[in-house]
């Protein structure tokens, strides 16, 4: 019996499993196409898995998960220096990928072993460790080289389980997305987590809101989906009554990877009767917080540690908060078995990473409800700005932004001042170029909503605002 798929054993042999596209595995053909695979690359230490959307890709990482060894997932968008820099640092035996795949030179010194998603063999059956590594994921690399995190699979369990308990997930569900599988929430949560419960995947390839809505009335009950997305279906629902419709009808919207704007989560409720729920998570501790399917689904939270999951917000100097009171900003610090173990081969980047007393430090700013609610602010980095003697979360001012008709897209970061310390700068995407609202006027717009030492006091306008593969917004290309 697998310990990471039991459903691969016990379910029916025809319940379905996963579909991409017009192609699809049953559970029955999944376990015999990751059994035969396993069976190719059992004994090695690493494989890398060309993360492409499709099935060849799920059954990769299922096979490698299944024999027992750490599966590296490649974004199939990365460039020849990134890639090898992550080959050179993780040192796989083989890279797995879809026959026909055109694979780049940097792959080319590794065994290629094309994934055949019809052979059949008998799964493994061995159990392995729950401390033993499941996937080594890279992290972005906004400060140098992407670092890879050992995630165990003790952590992959704990994670898919605790949100199976959070979001009453099951069987029953069928879950459809469109997110890259080289991350975790594309990966982890959007594949591995059906198949954990036993439940089937529909992977739309590529986003699209029709898709999302045909998936939807067709039976799918759960939708994940990252804020770009989510903003791609808040425009198109005032013009989309069938896709209103078909929302409306999912049990769970989940929202990730990036704080969805509280204008979004308004207009799709208001269109849909739905509330998107966030979580909170990262490389390297998948997920540590969620709003709850039977708790209050308050916009603009990530709701409340998933259990198992200690969180604490602490100061600059590392004392912890002693209240809350839904104002005071502090560092997120978590720890619990859903944790990383390590960067691979950078003992000096792990060590900082975590506190004397095995904290992880997140590096995220928030503050917290007295009921435990848990408000993302933004990145200490990026997104906490100190003007005027405040702390200052990058935010709640986006989310002001965003509230005014004559703003698309916002971001907002700090400046360095002689008077203030940092200045509050806002990028703003206008929804009319030929009109542009005011510096004067969005910043009389914020100082109306949240108070007057949170206005911009400076406004830049912009065609678009530059994002990352998993809609994130990169501000350090802002301030270049």
């Amino acid at each position: 019996m697998s310990s990471l798929f039991p459903a691969l054993v016990d379910a029916p042999a025809g319940r379905a499993a996963l579909r991409f596209g017009d192609r699809a595995l049953t559970y029955g053909e999944l376990g015999a196409a990751a059994g035969a695979l396993a069976a190719r690359i059992g004994g090695a230490d690493r494989v890398a898995v060309w993360a492409t959307p499709a099935l060849e890709t799920a059954v990769a990482v299922v096979a490698a998960l299944e024999a027992g060894v750490a599966a590296v997932p490649l974004n199939p968008r990365s460039g020849e220096r990134e890639l090898g820099h992550i080959l050179s640092d993780s040192a796989p035996s083989a890279v797995l990928a879809a026959p026909g795949d055109e694979l780049p030179a940097a792959l080319a010194p590794l065994e290629r072993v094309d994934v055949d998603v019809h052979a059949a063999g008998p799964l493994p059956g061995t159990e392995v460790p729950d401390g033993e590594a499941a996937l080594v994921v890279y992290t972005s690399g906004t400060t140098g080289p992407p670092k890879g995190a050992v995630i165990p699979r003790r952590a992959v369990v704990h994670t898919l389980d605790a949100l199976a308990d959070a979001w009453a997930w099951t069987g029953e569900d069928v879950l459809v997305h469109g997110l890259p599988l080289f991350h975790v929430h594309g990966l982890v949560l959007g594949v591995l987590g059906p198949l954990r419960r036993g439940g089937s995947l529909r992977h739309l390839g590529r986003f699209g809101t029709e898709g999302v809505a045909r998936e939807l009335d067709d039976g799918a009950t759960m939708l994940f989906g990252v804020p770009t997305m989510y903003h791609r279906i808040a425009q198109a629902l005032p013009g989309d009554p069938g896709l209103a419709q078909a929302l409306g009808k999912a049990r769970l919207l989940v929202s990730g990877s990036a704080a969805l704007p509280v204008h979004d989560h308004e207009r799709i409720t208001a269109a849909t009767g739905q509330r998107v729920v966030e979580r909170y998570g990262m490389t390297e501790t998948l997920m540590n917080t969620s709003v709850r399917a039977d708790g209050e689904r308050r916009a603009g939270t990530v709701g409340v540690p998933l259990p198992g999951v200690e969180l604490r917000l602490v100061e600059d100097d590392g004392t912890p908060l002693t209240s809350y009171d839904g104002e005071s900003v502090g560092e997120i610090q978590v720890r619990g078995p859903n944790l990383f173990t390590a960067y691979l081969n950078r003992p000096d980047a792990t060590r900082d990473a975590f506190t004397a007393d095995g904290w992880f430090r997140t590096g995220d700013m928030a503050v917290r409800d007295p009921d435990g609610y848990v408000r993302i602010v933004g990145r200490k980095a990026t997104d906490l700005i100190k003007s005027g003697g405040y702390k200052i979360g990058a935010g709640e001012i986006e989310n002001a932004l965003l509230e005014h008709p004559g703003v698309r897209e916002a971001a907002v970061t700090g400046e360095p001042d002689a008077d203030l310390g940092e200045r509050i700068v806002a990028w703003v995407v206008p929804a009319d170029p030929q009109a542009p609202p005011s510096a004067e006027e969005l910043a009389d717009h914020v100082a109306g909503r949240l108070a007057p030492h949170k206005r911009p006091r400076r406004v830049r306008y912009l065609d678009v605002l530059p994002r990352n593969d998993m809609g994130k917004i990169m501000k350090r290309a802002l301030g270049a």
